[in-house]
């Protein structure tokens, strides 16, 4: 049984080389944003950094085509609300699935799951002419509302307080004389915080890397998220490489901050859910 559960060197190797052909491709984004736009067509390619890092950021948030400094404030506001948002009420309504007992619970459950089979790109026409009914369009609220709750995180948080939250201590701290706010506040939001970890991260990184709908209804060049100011600087006739994955190096980093601030907790929440399972 010990040499069954041993990893040997053929697995020590395997998860290496995964590692490096994972880690490469973000690797080289900086490499390239480090130098000119030659690199790009060099044989072989460069894959040491180079020393223009800081001229090429410099030129990047100088582009008064692409905004980039907007892009970026504008993509944190909306990614941060959303996920805060998600969290929330997937929280709330996965508790109220779960835990509550109430008239027509499993139908609505089911429509909520329902709609996640819809593909997004269908609900684009009719999120339109209600943005421009509003009159949001150009507008950060056009982008944020439509996202505040999503079916799969309402589902996600279901599932999983179904089997974390014991149901004997919801009834002790209705005895102790909690209402149904200060249980889900005190009892059932601590319990959920692996998988709330989790379902953040997912709604952060969908949120911030989103093009298709701020694309639909941002169309003020002035005004943009961060993946639209990533397309401004990939467009025309001629295309600044070095900048192009400057902008996309800086645009990751969010995203590998969110993951080792909150990395722990995340690998936390999976074990636990598969130790569960």
């Amino acid at each position: 049984m010990t040499r069954l559960w041993s990893a040997g060197r053929l697995t020590y190797l395997a998860l290496t080389l995964t590692a490096l052909l994972s880690i490469f491709p973000i690797y080289w984004m900086f490499v390239v944003a480090s130098r000119t736009s030659d690199a790009m067509g060099q044989v072989p390619p460069p894959v040491t950094p180079g020393g223009n890092l800081g001229a090429n950021i410099a030129r990047l948030f100088e582009n008064t085509d692409a905004y980039f400094l907007t892009g970026l404030i504008n993509s944190a506001i909306v990614a941060g609300t959303v996920t805060v948002s998600v969290v929330f009420f997937s929280t709330l309504a996965g508790f109220a699935f779960a835990k509550l007992r109430f008239r027509g619970r499993n139908a609505l459950l089911l429509v909520i799951v329902a709609t996640m089979m819809v593909p997004t790109q269908l609900g684009v026409i009719p999120l339109y002419m209600l943005m421009t009914k509003l009159n949001w369009n150009d507008r950060l609220p056009a982008v944020i509302v439509p996202a505040l709750v999503t079916g799969f995180g309402v589902f996600m948080m279901r599932q999983y307080a179904g089997q974390a939250v014991s149901t004997e201590l919801i009834e002790a701290a209705r005895m102790d004389g909690c209402n149904t706010a200060r249980i889900y506040w005190n009892v059932v939001l601590p319990a959920l915080r692996p998988a709330a970890a989790v379902l953040g991260l997912l709604t952060f990184m969908t949120t911030w890397n989103d093009f298709l709908w701020p694309y639909a209804v941002l169309n003020d060049p002035e005004n943009p998220t961060v993946q639209l100011s990533l397309r401004a600087l990939s467009d025309g006739y001629y295309q600044d490489m070095s900048q192009v994955f400057t902008g996309t190096a800086i645009a990751t980093l969010p995203l590998l901050l969110v993951f080792i601030v909150f990395g722990r907790q995340i690998i936390g929440g999976i074990m636990e859910g598969a130790v569960k399972a």
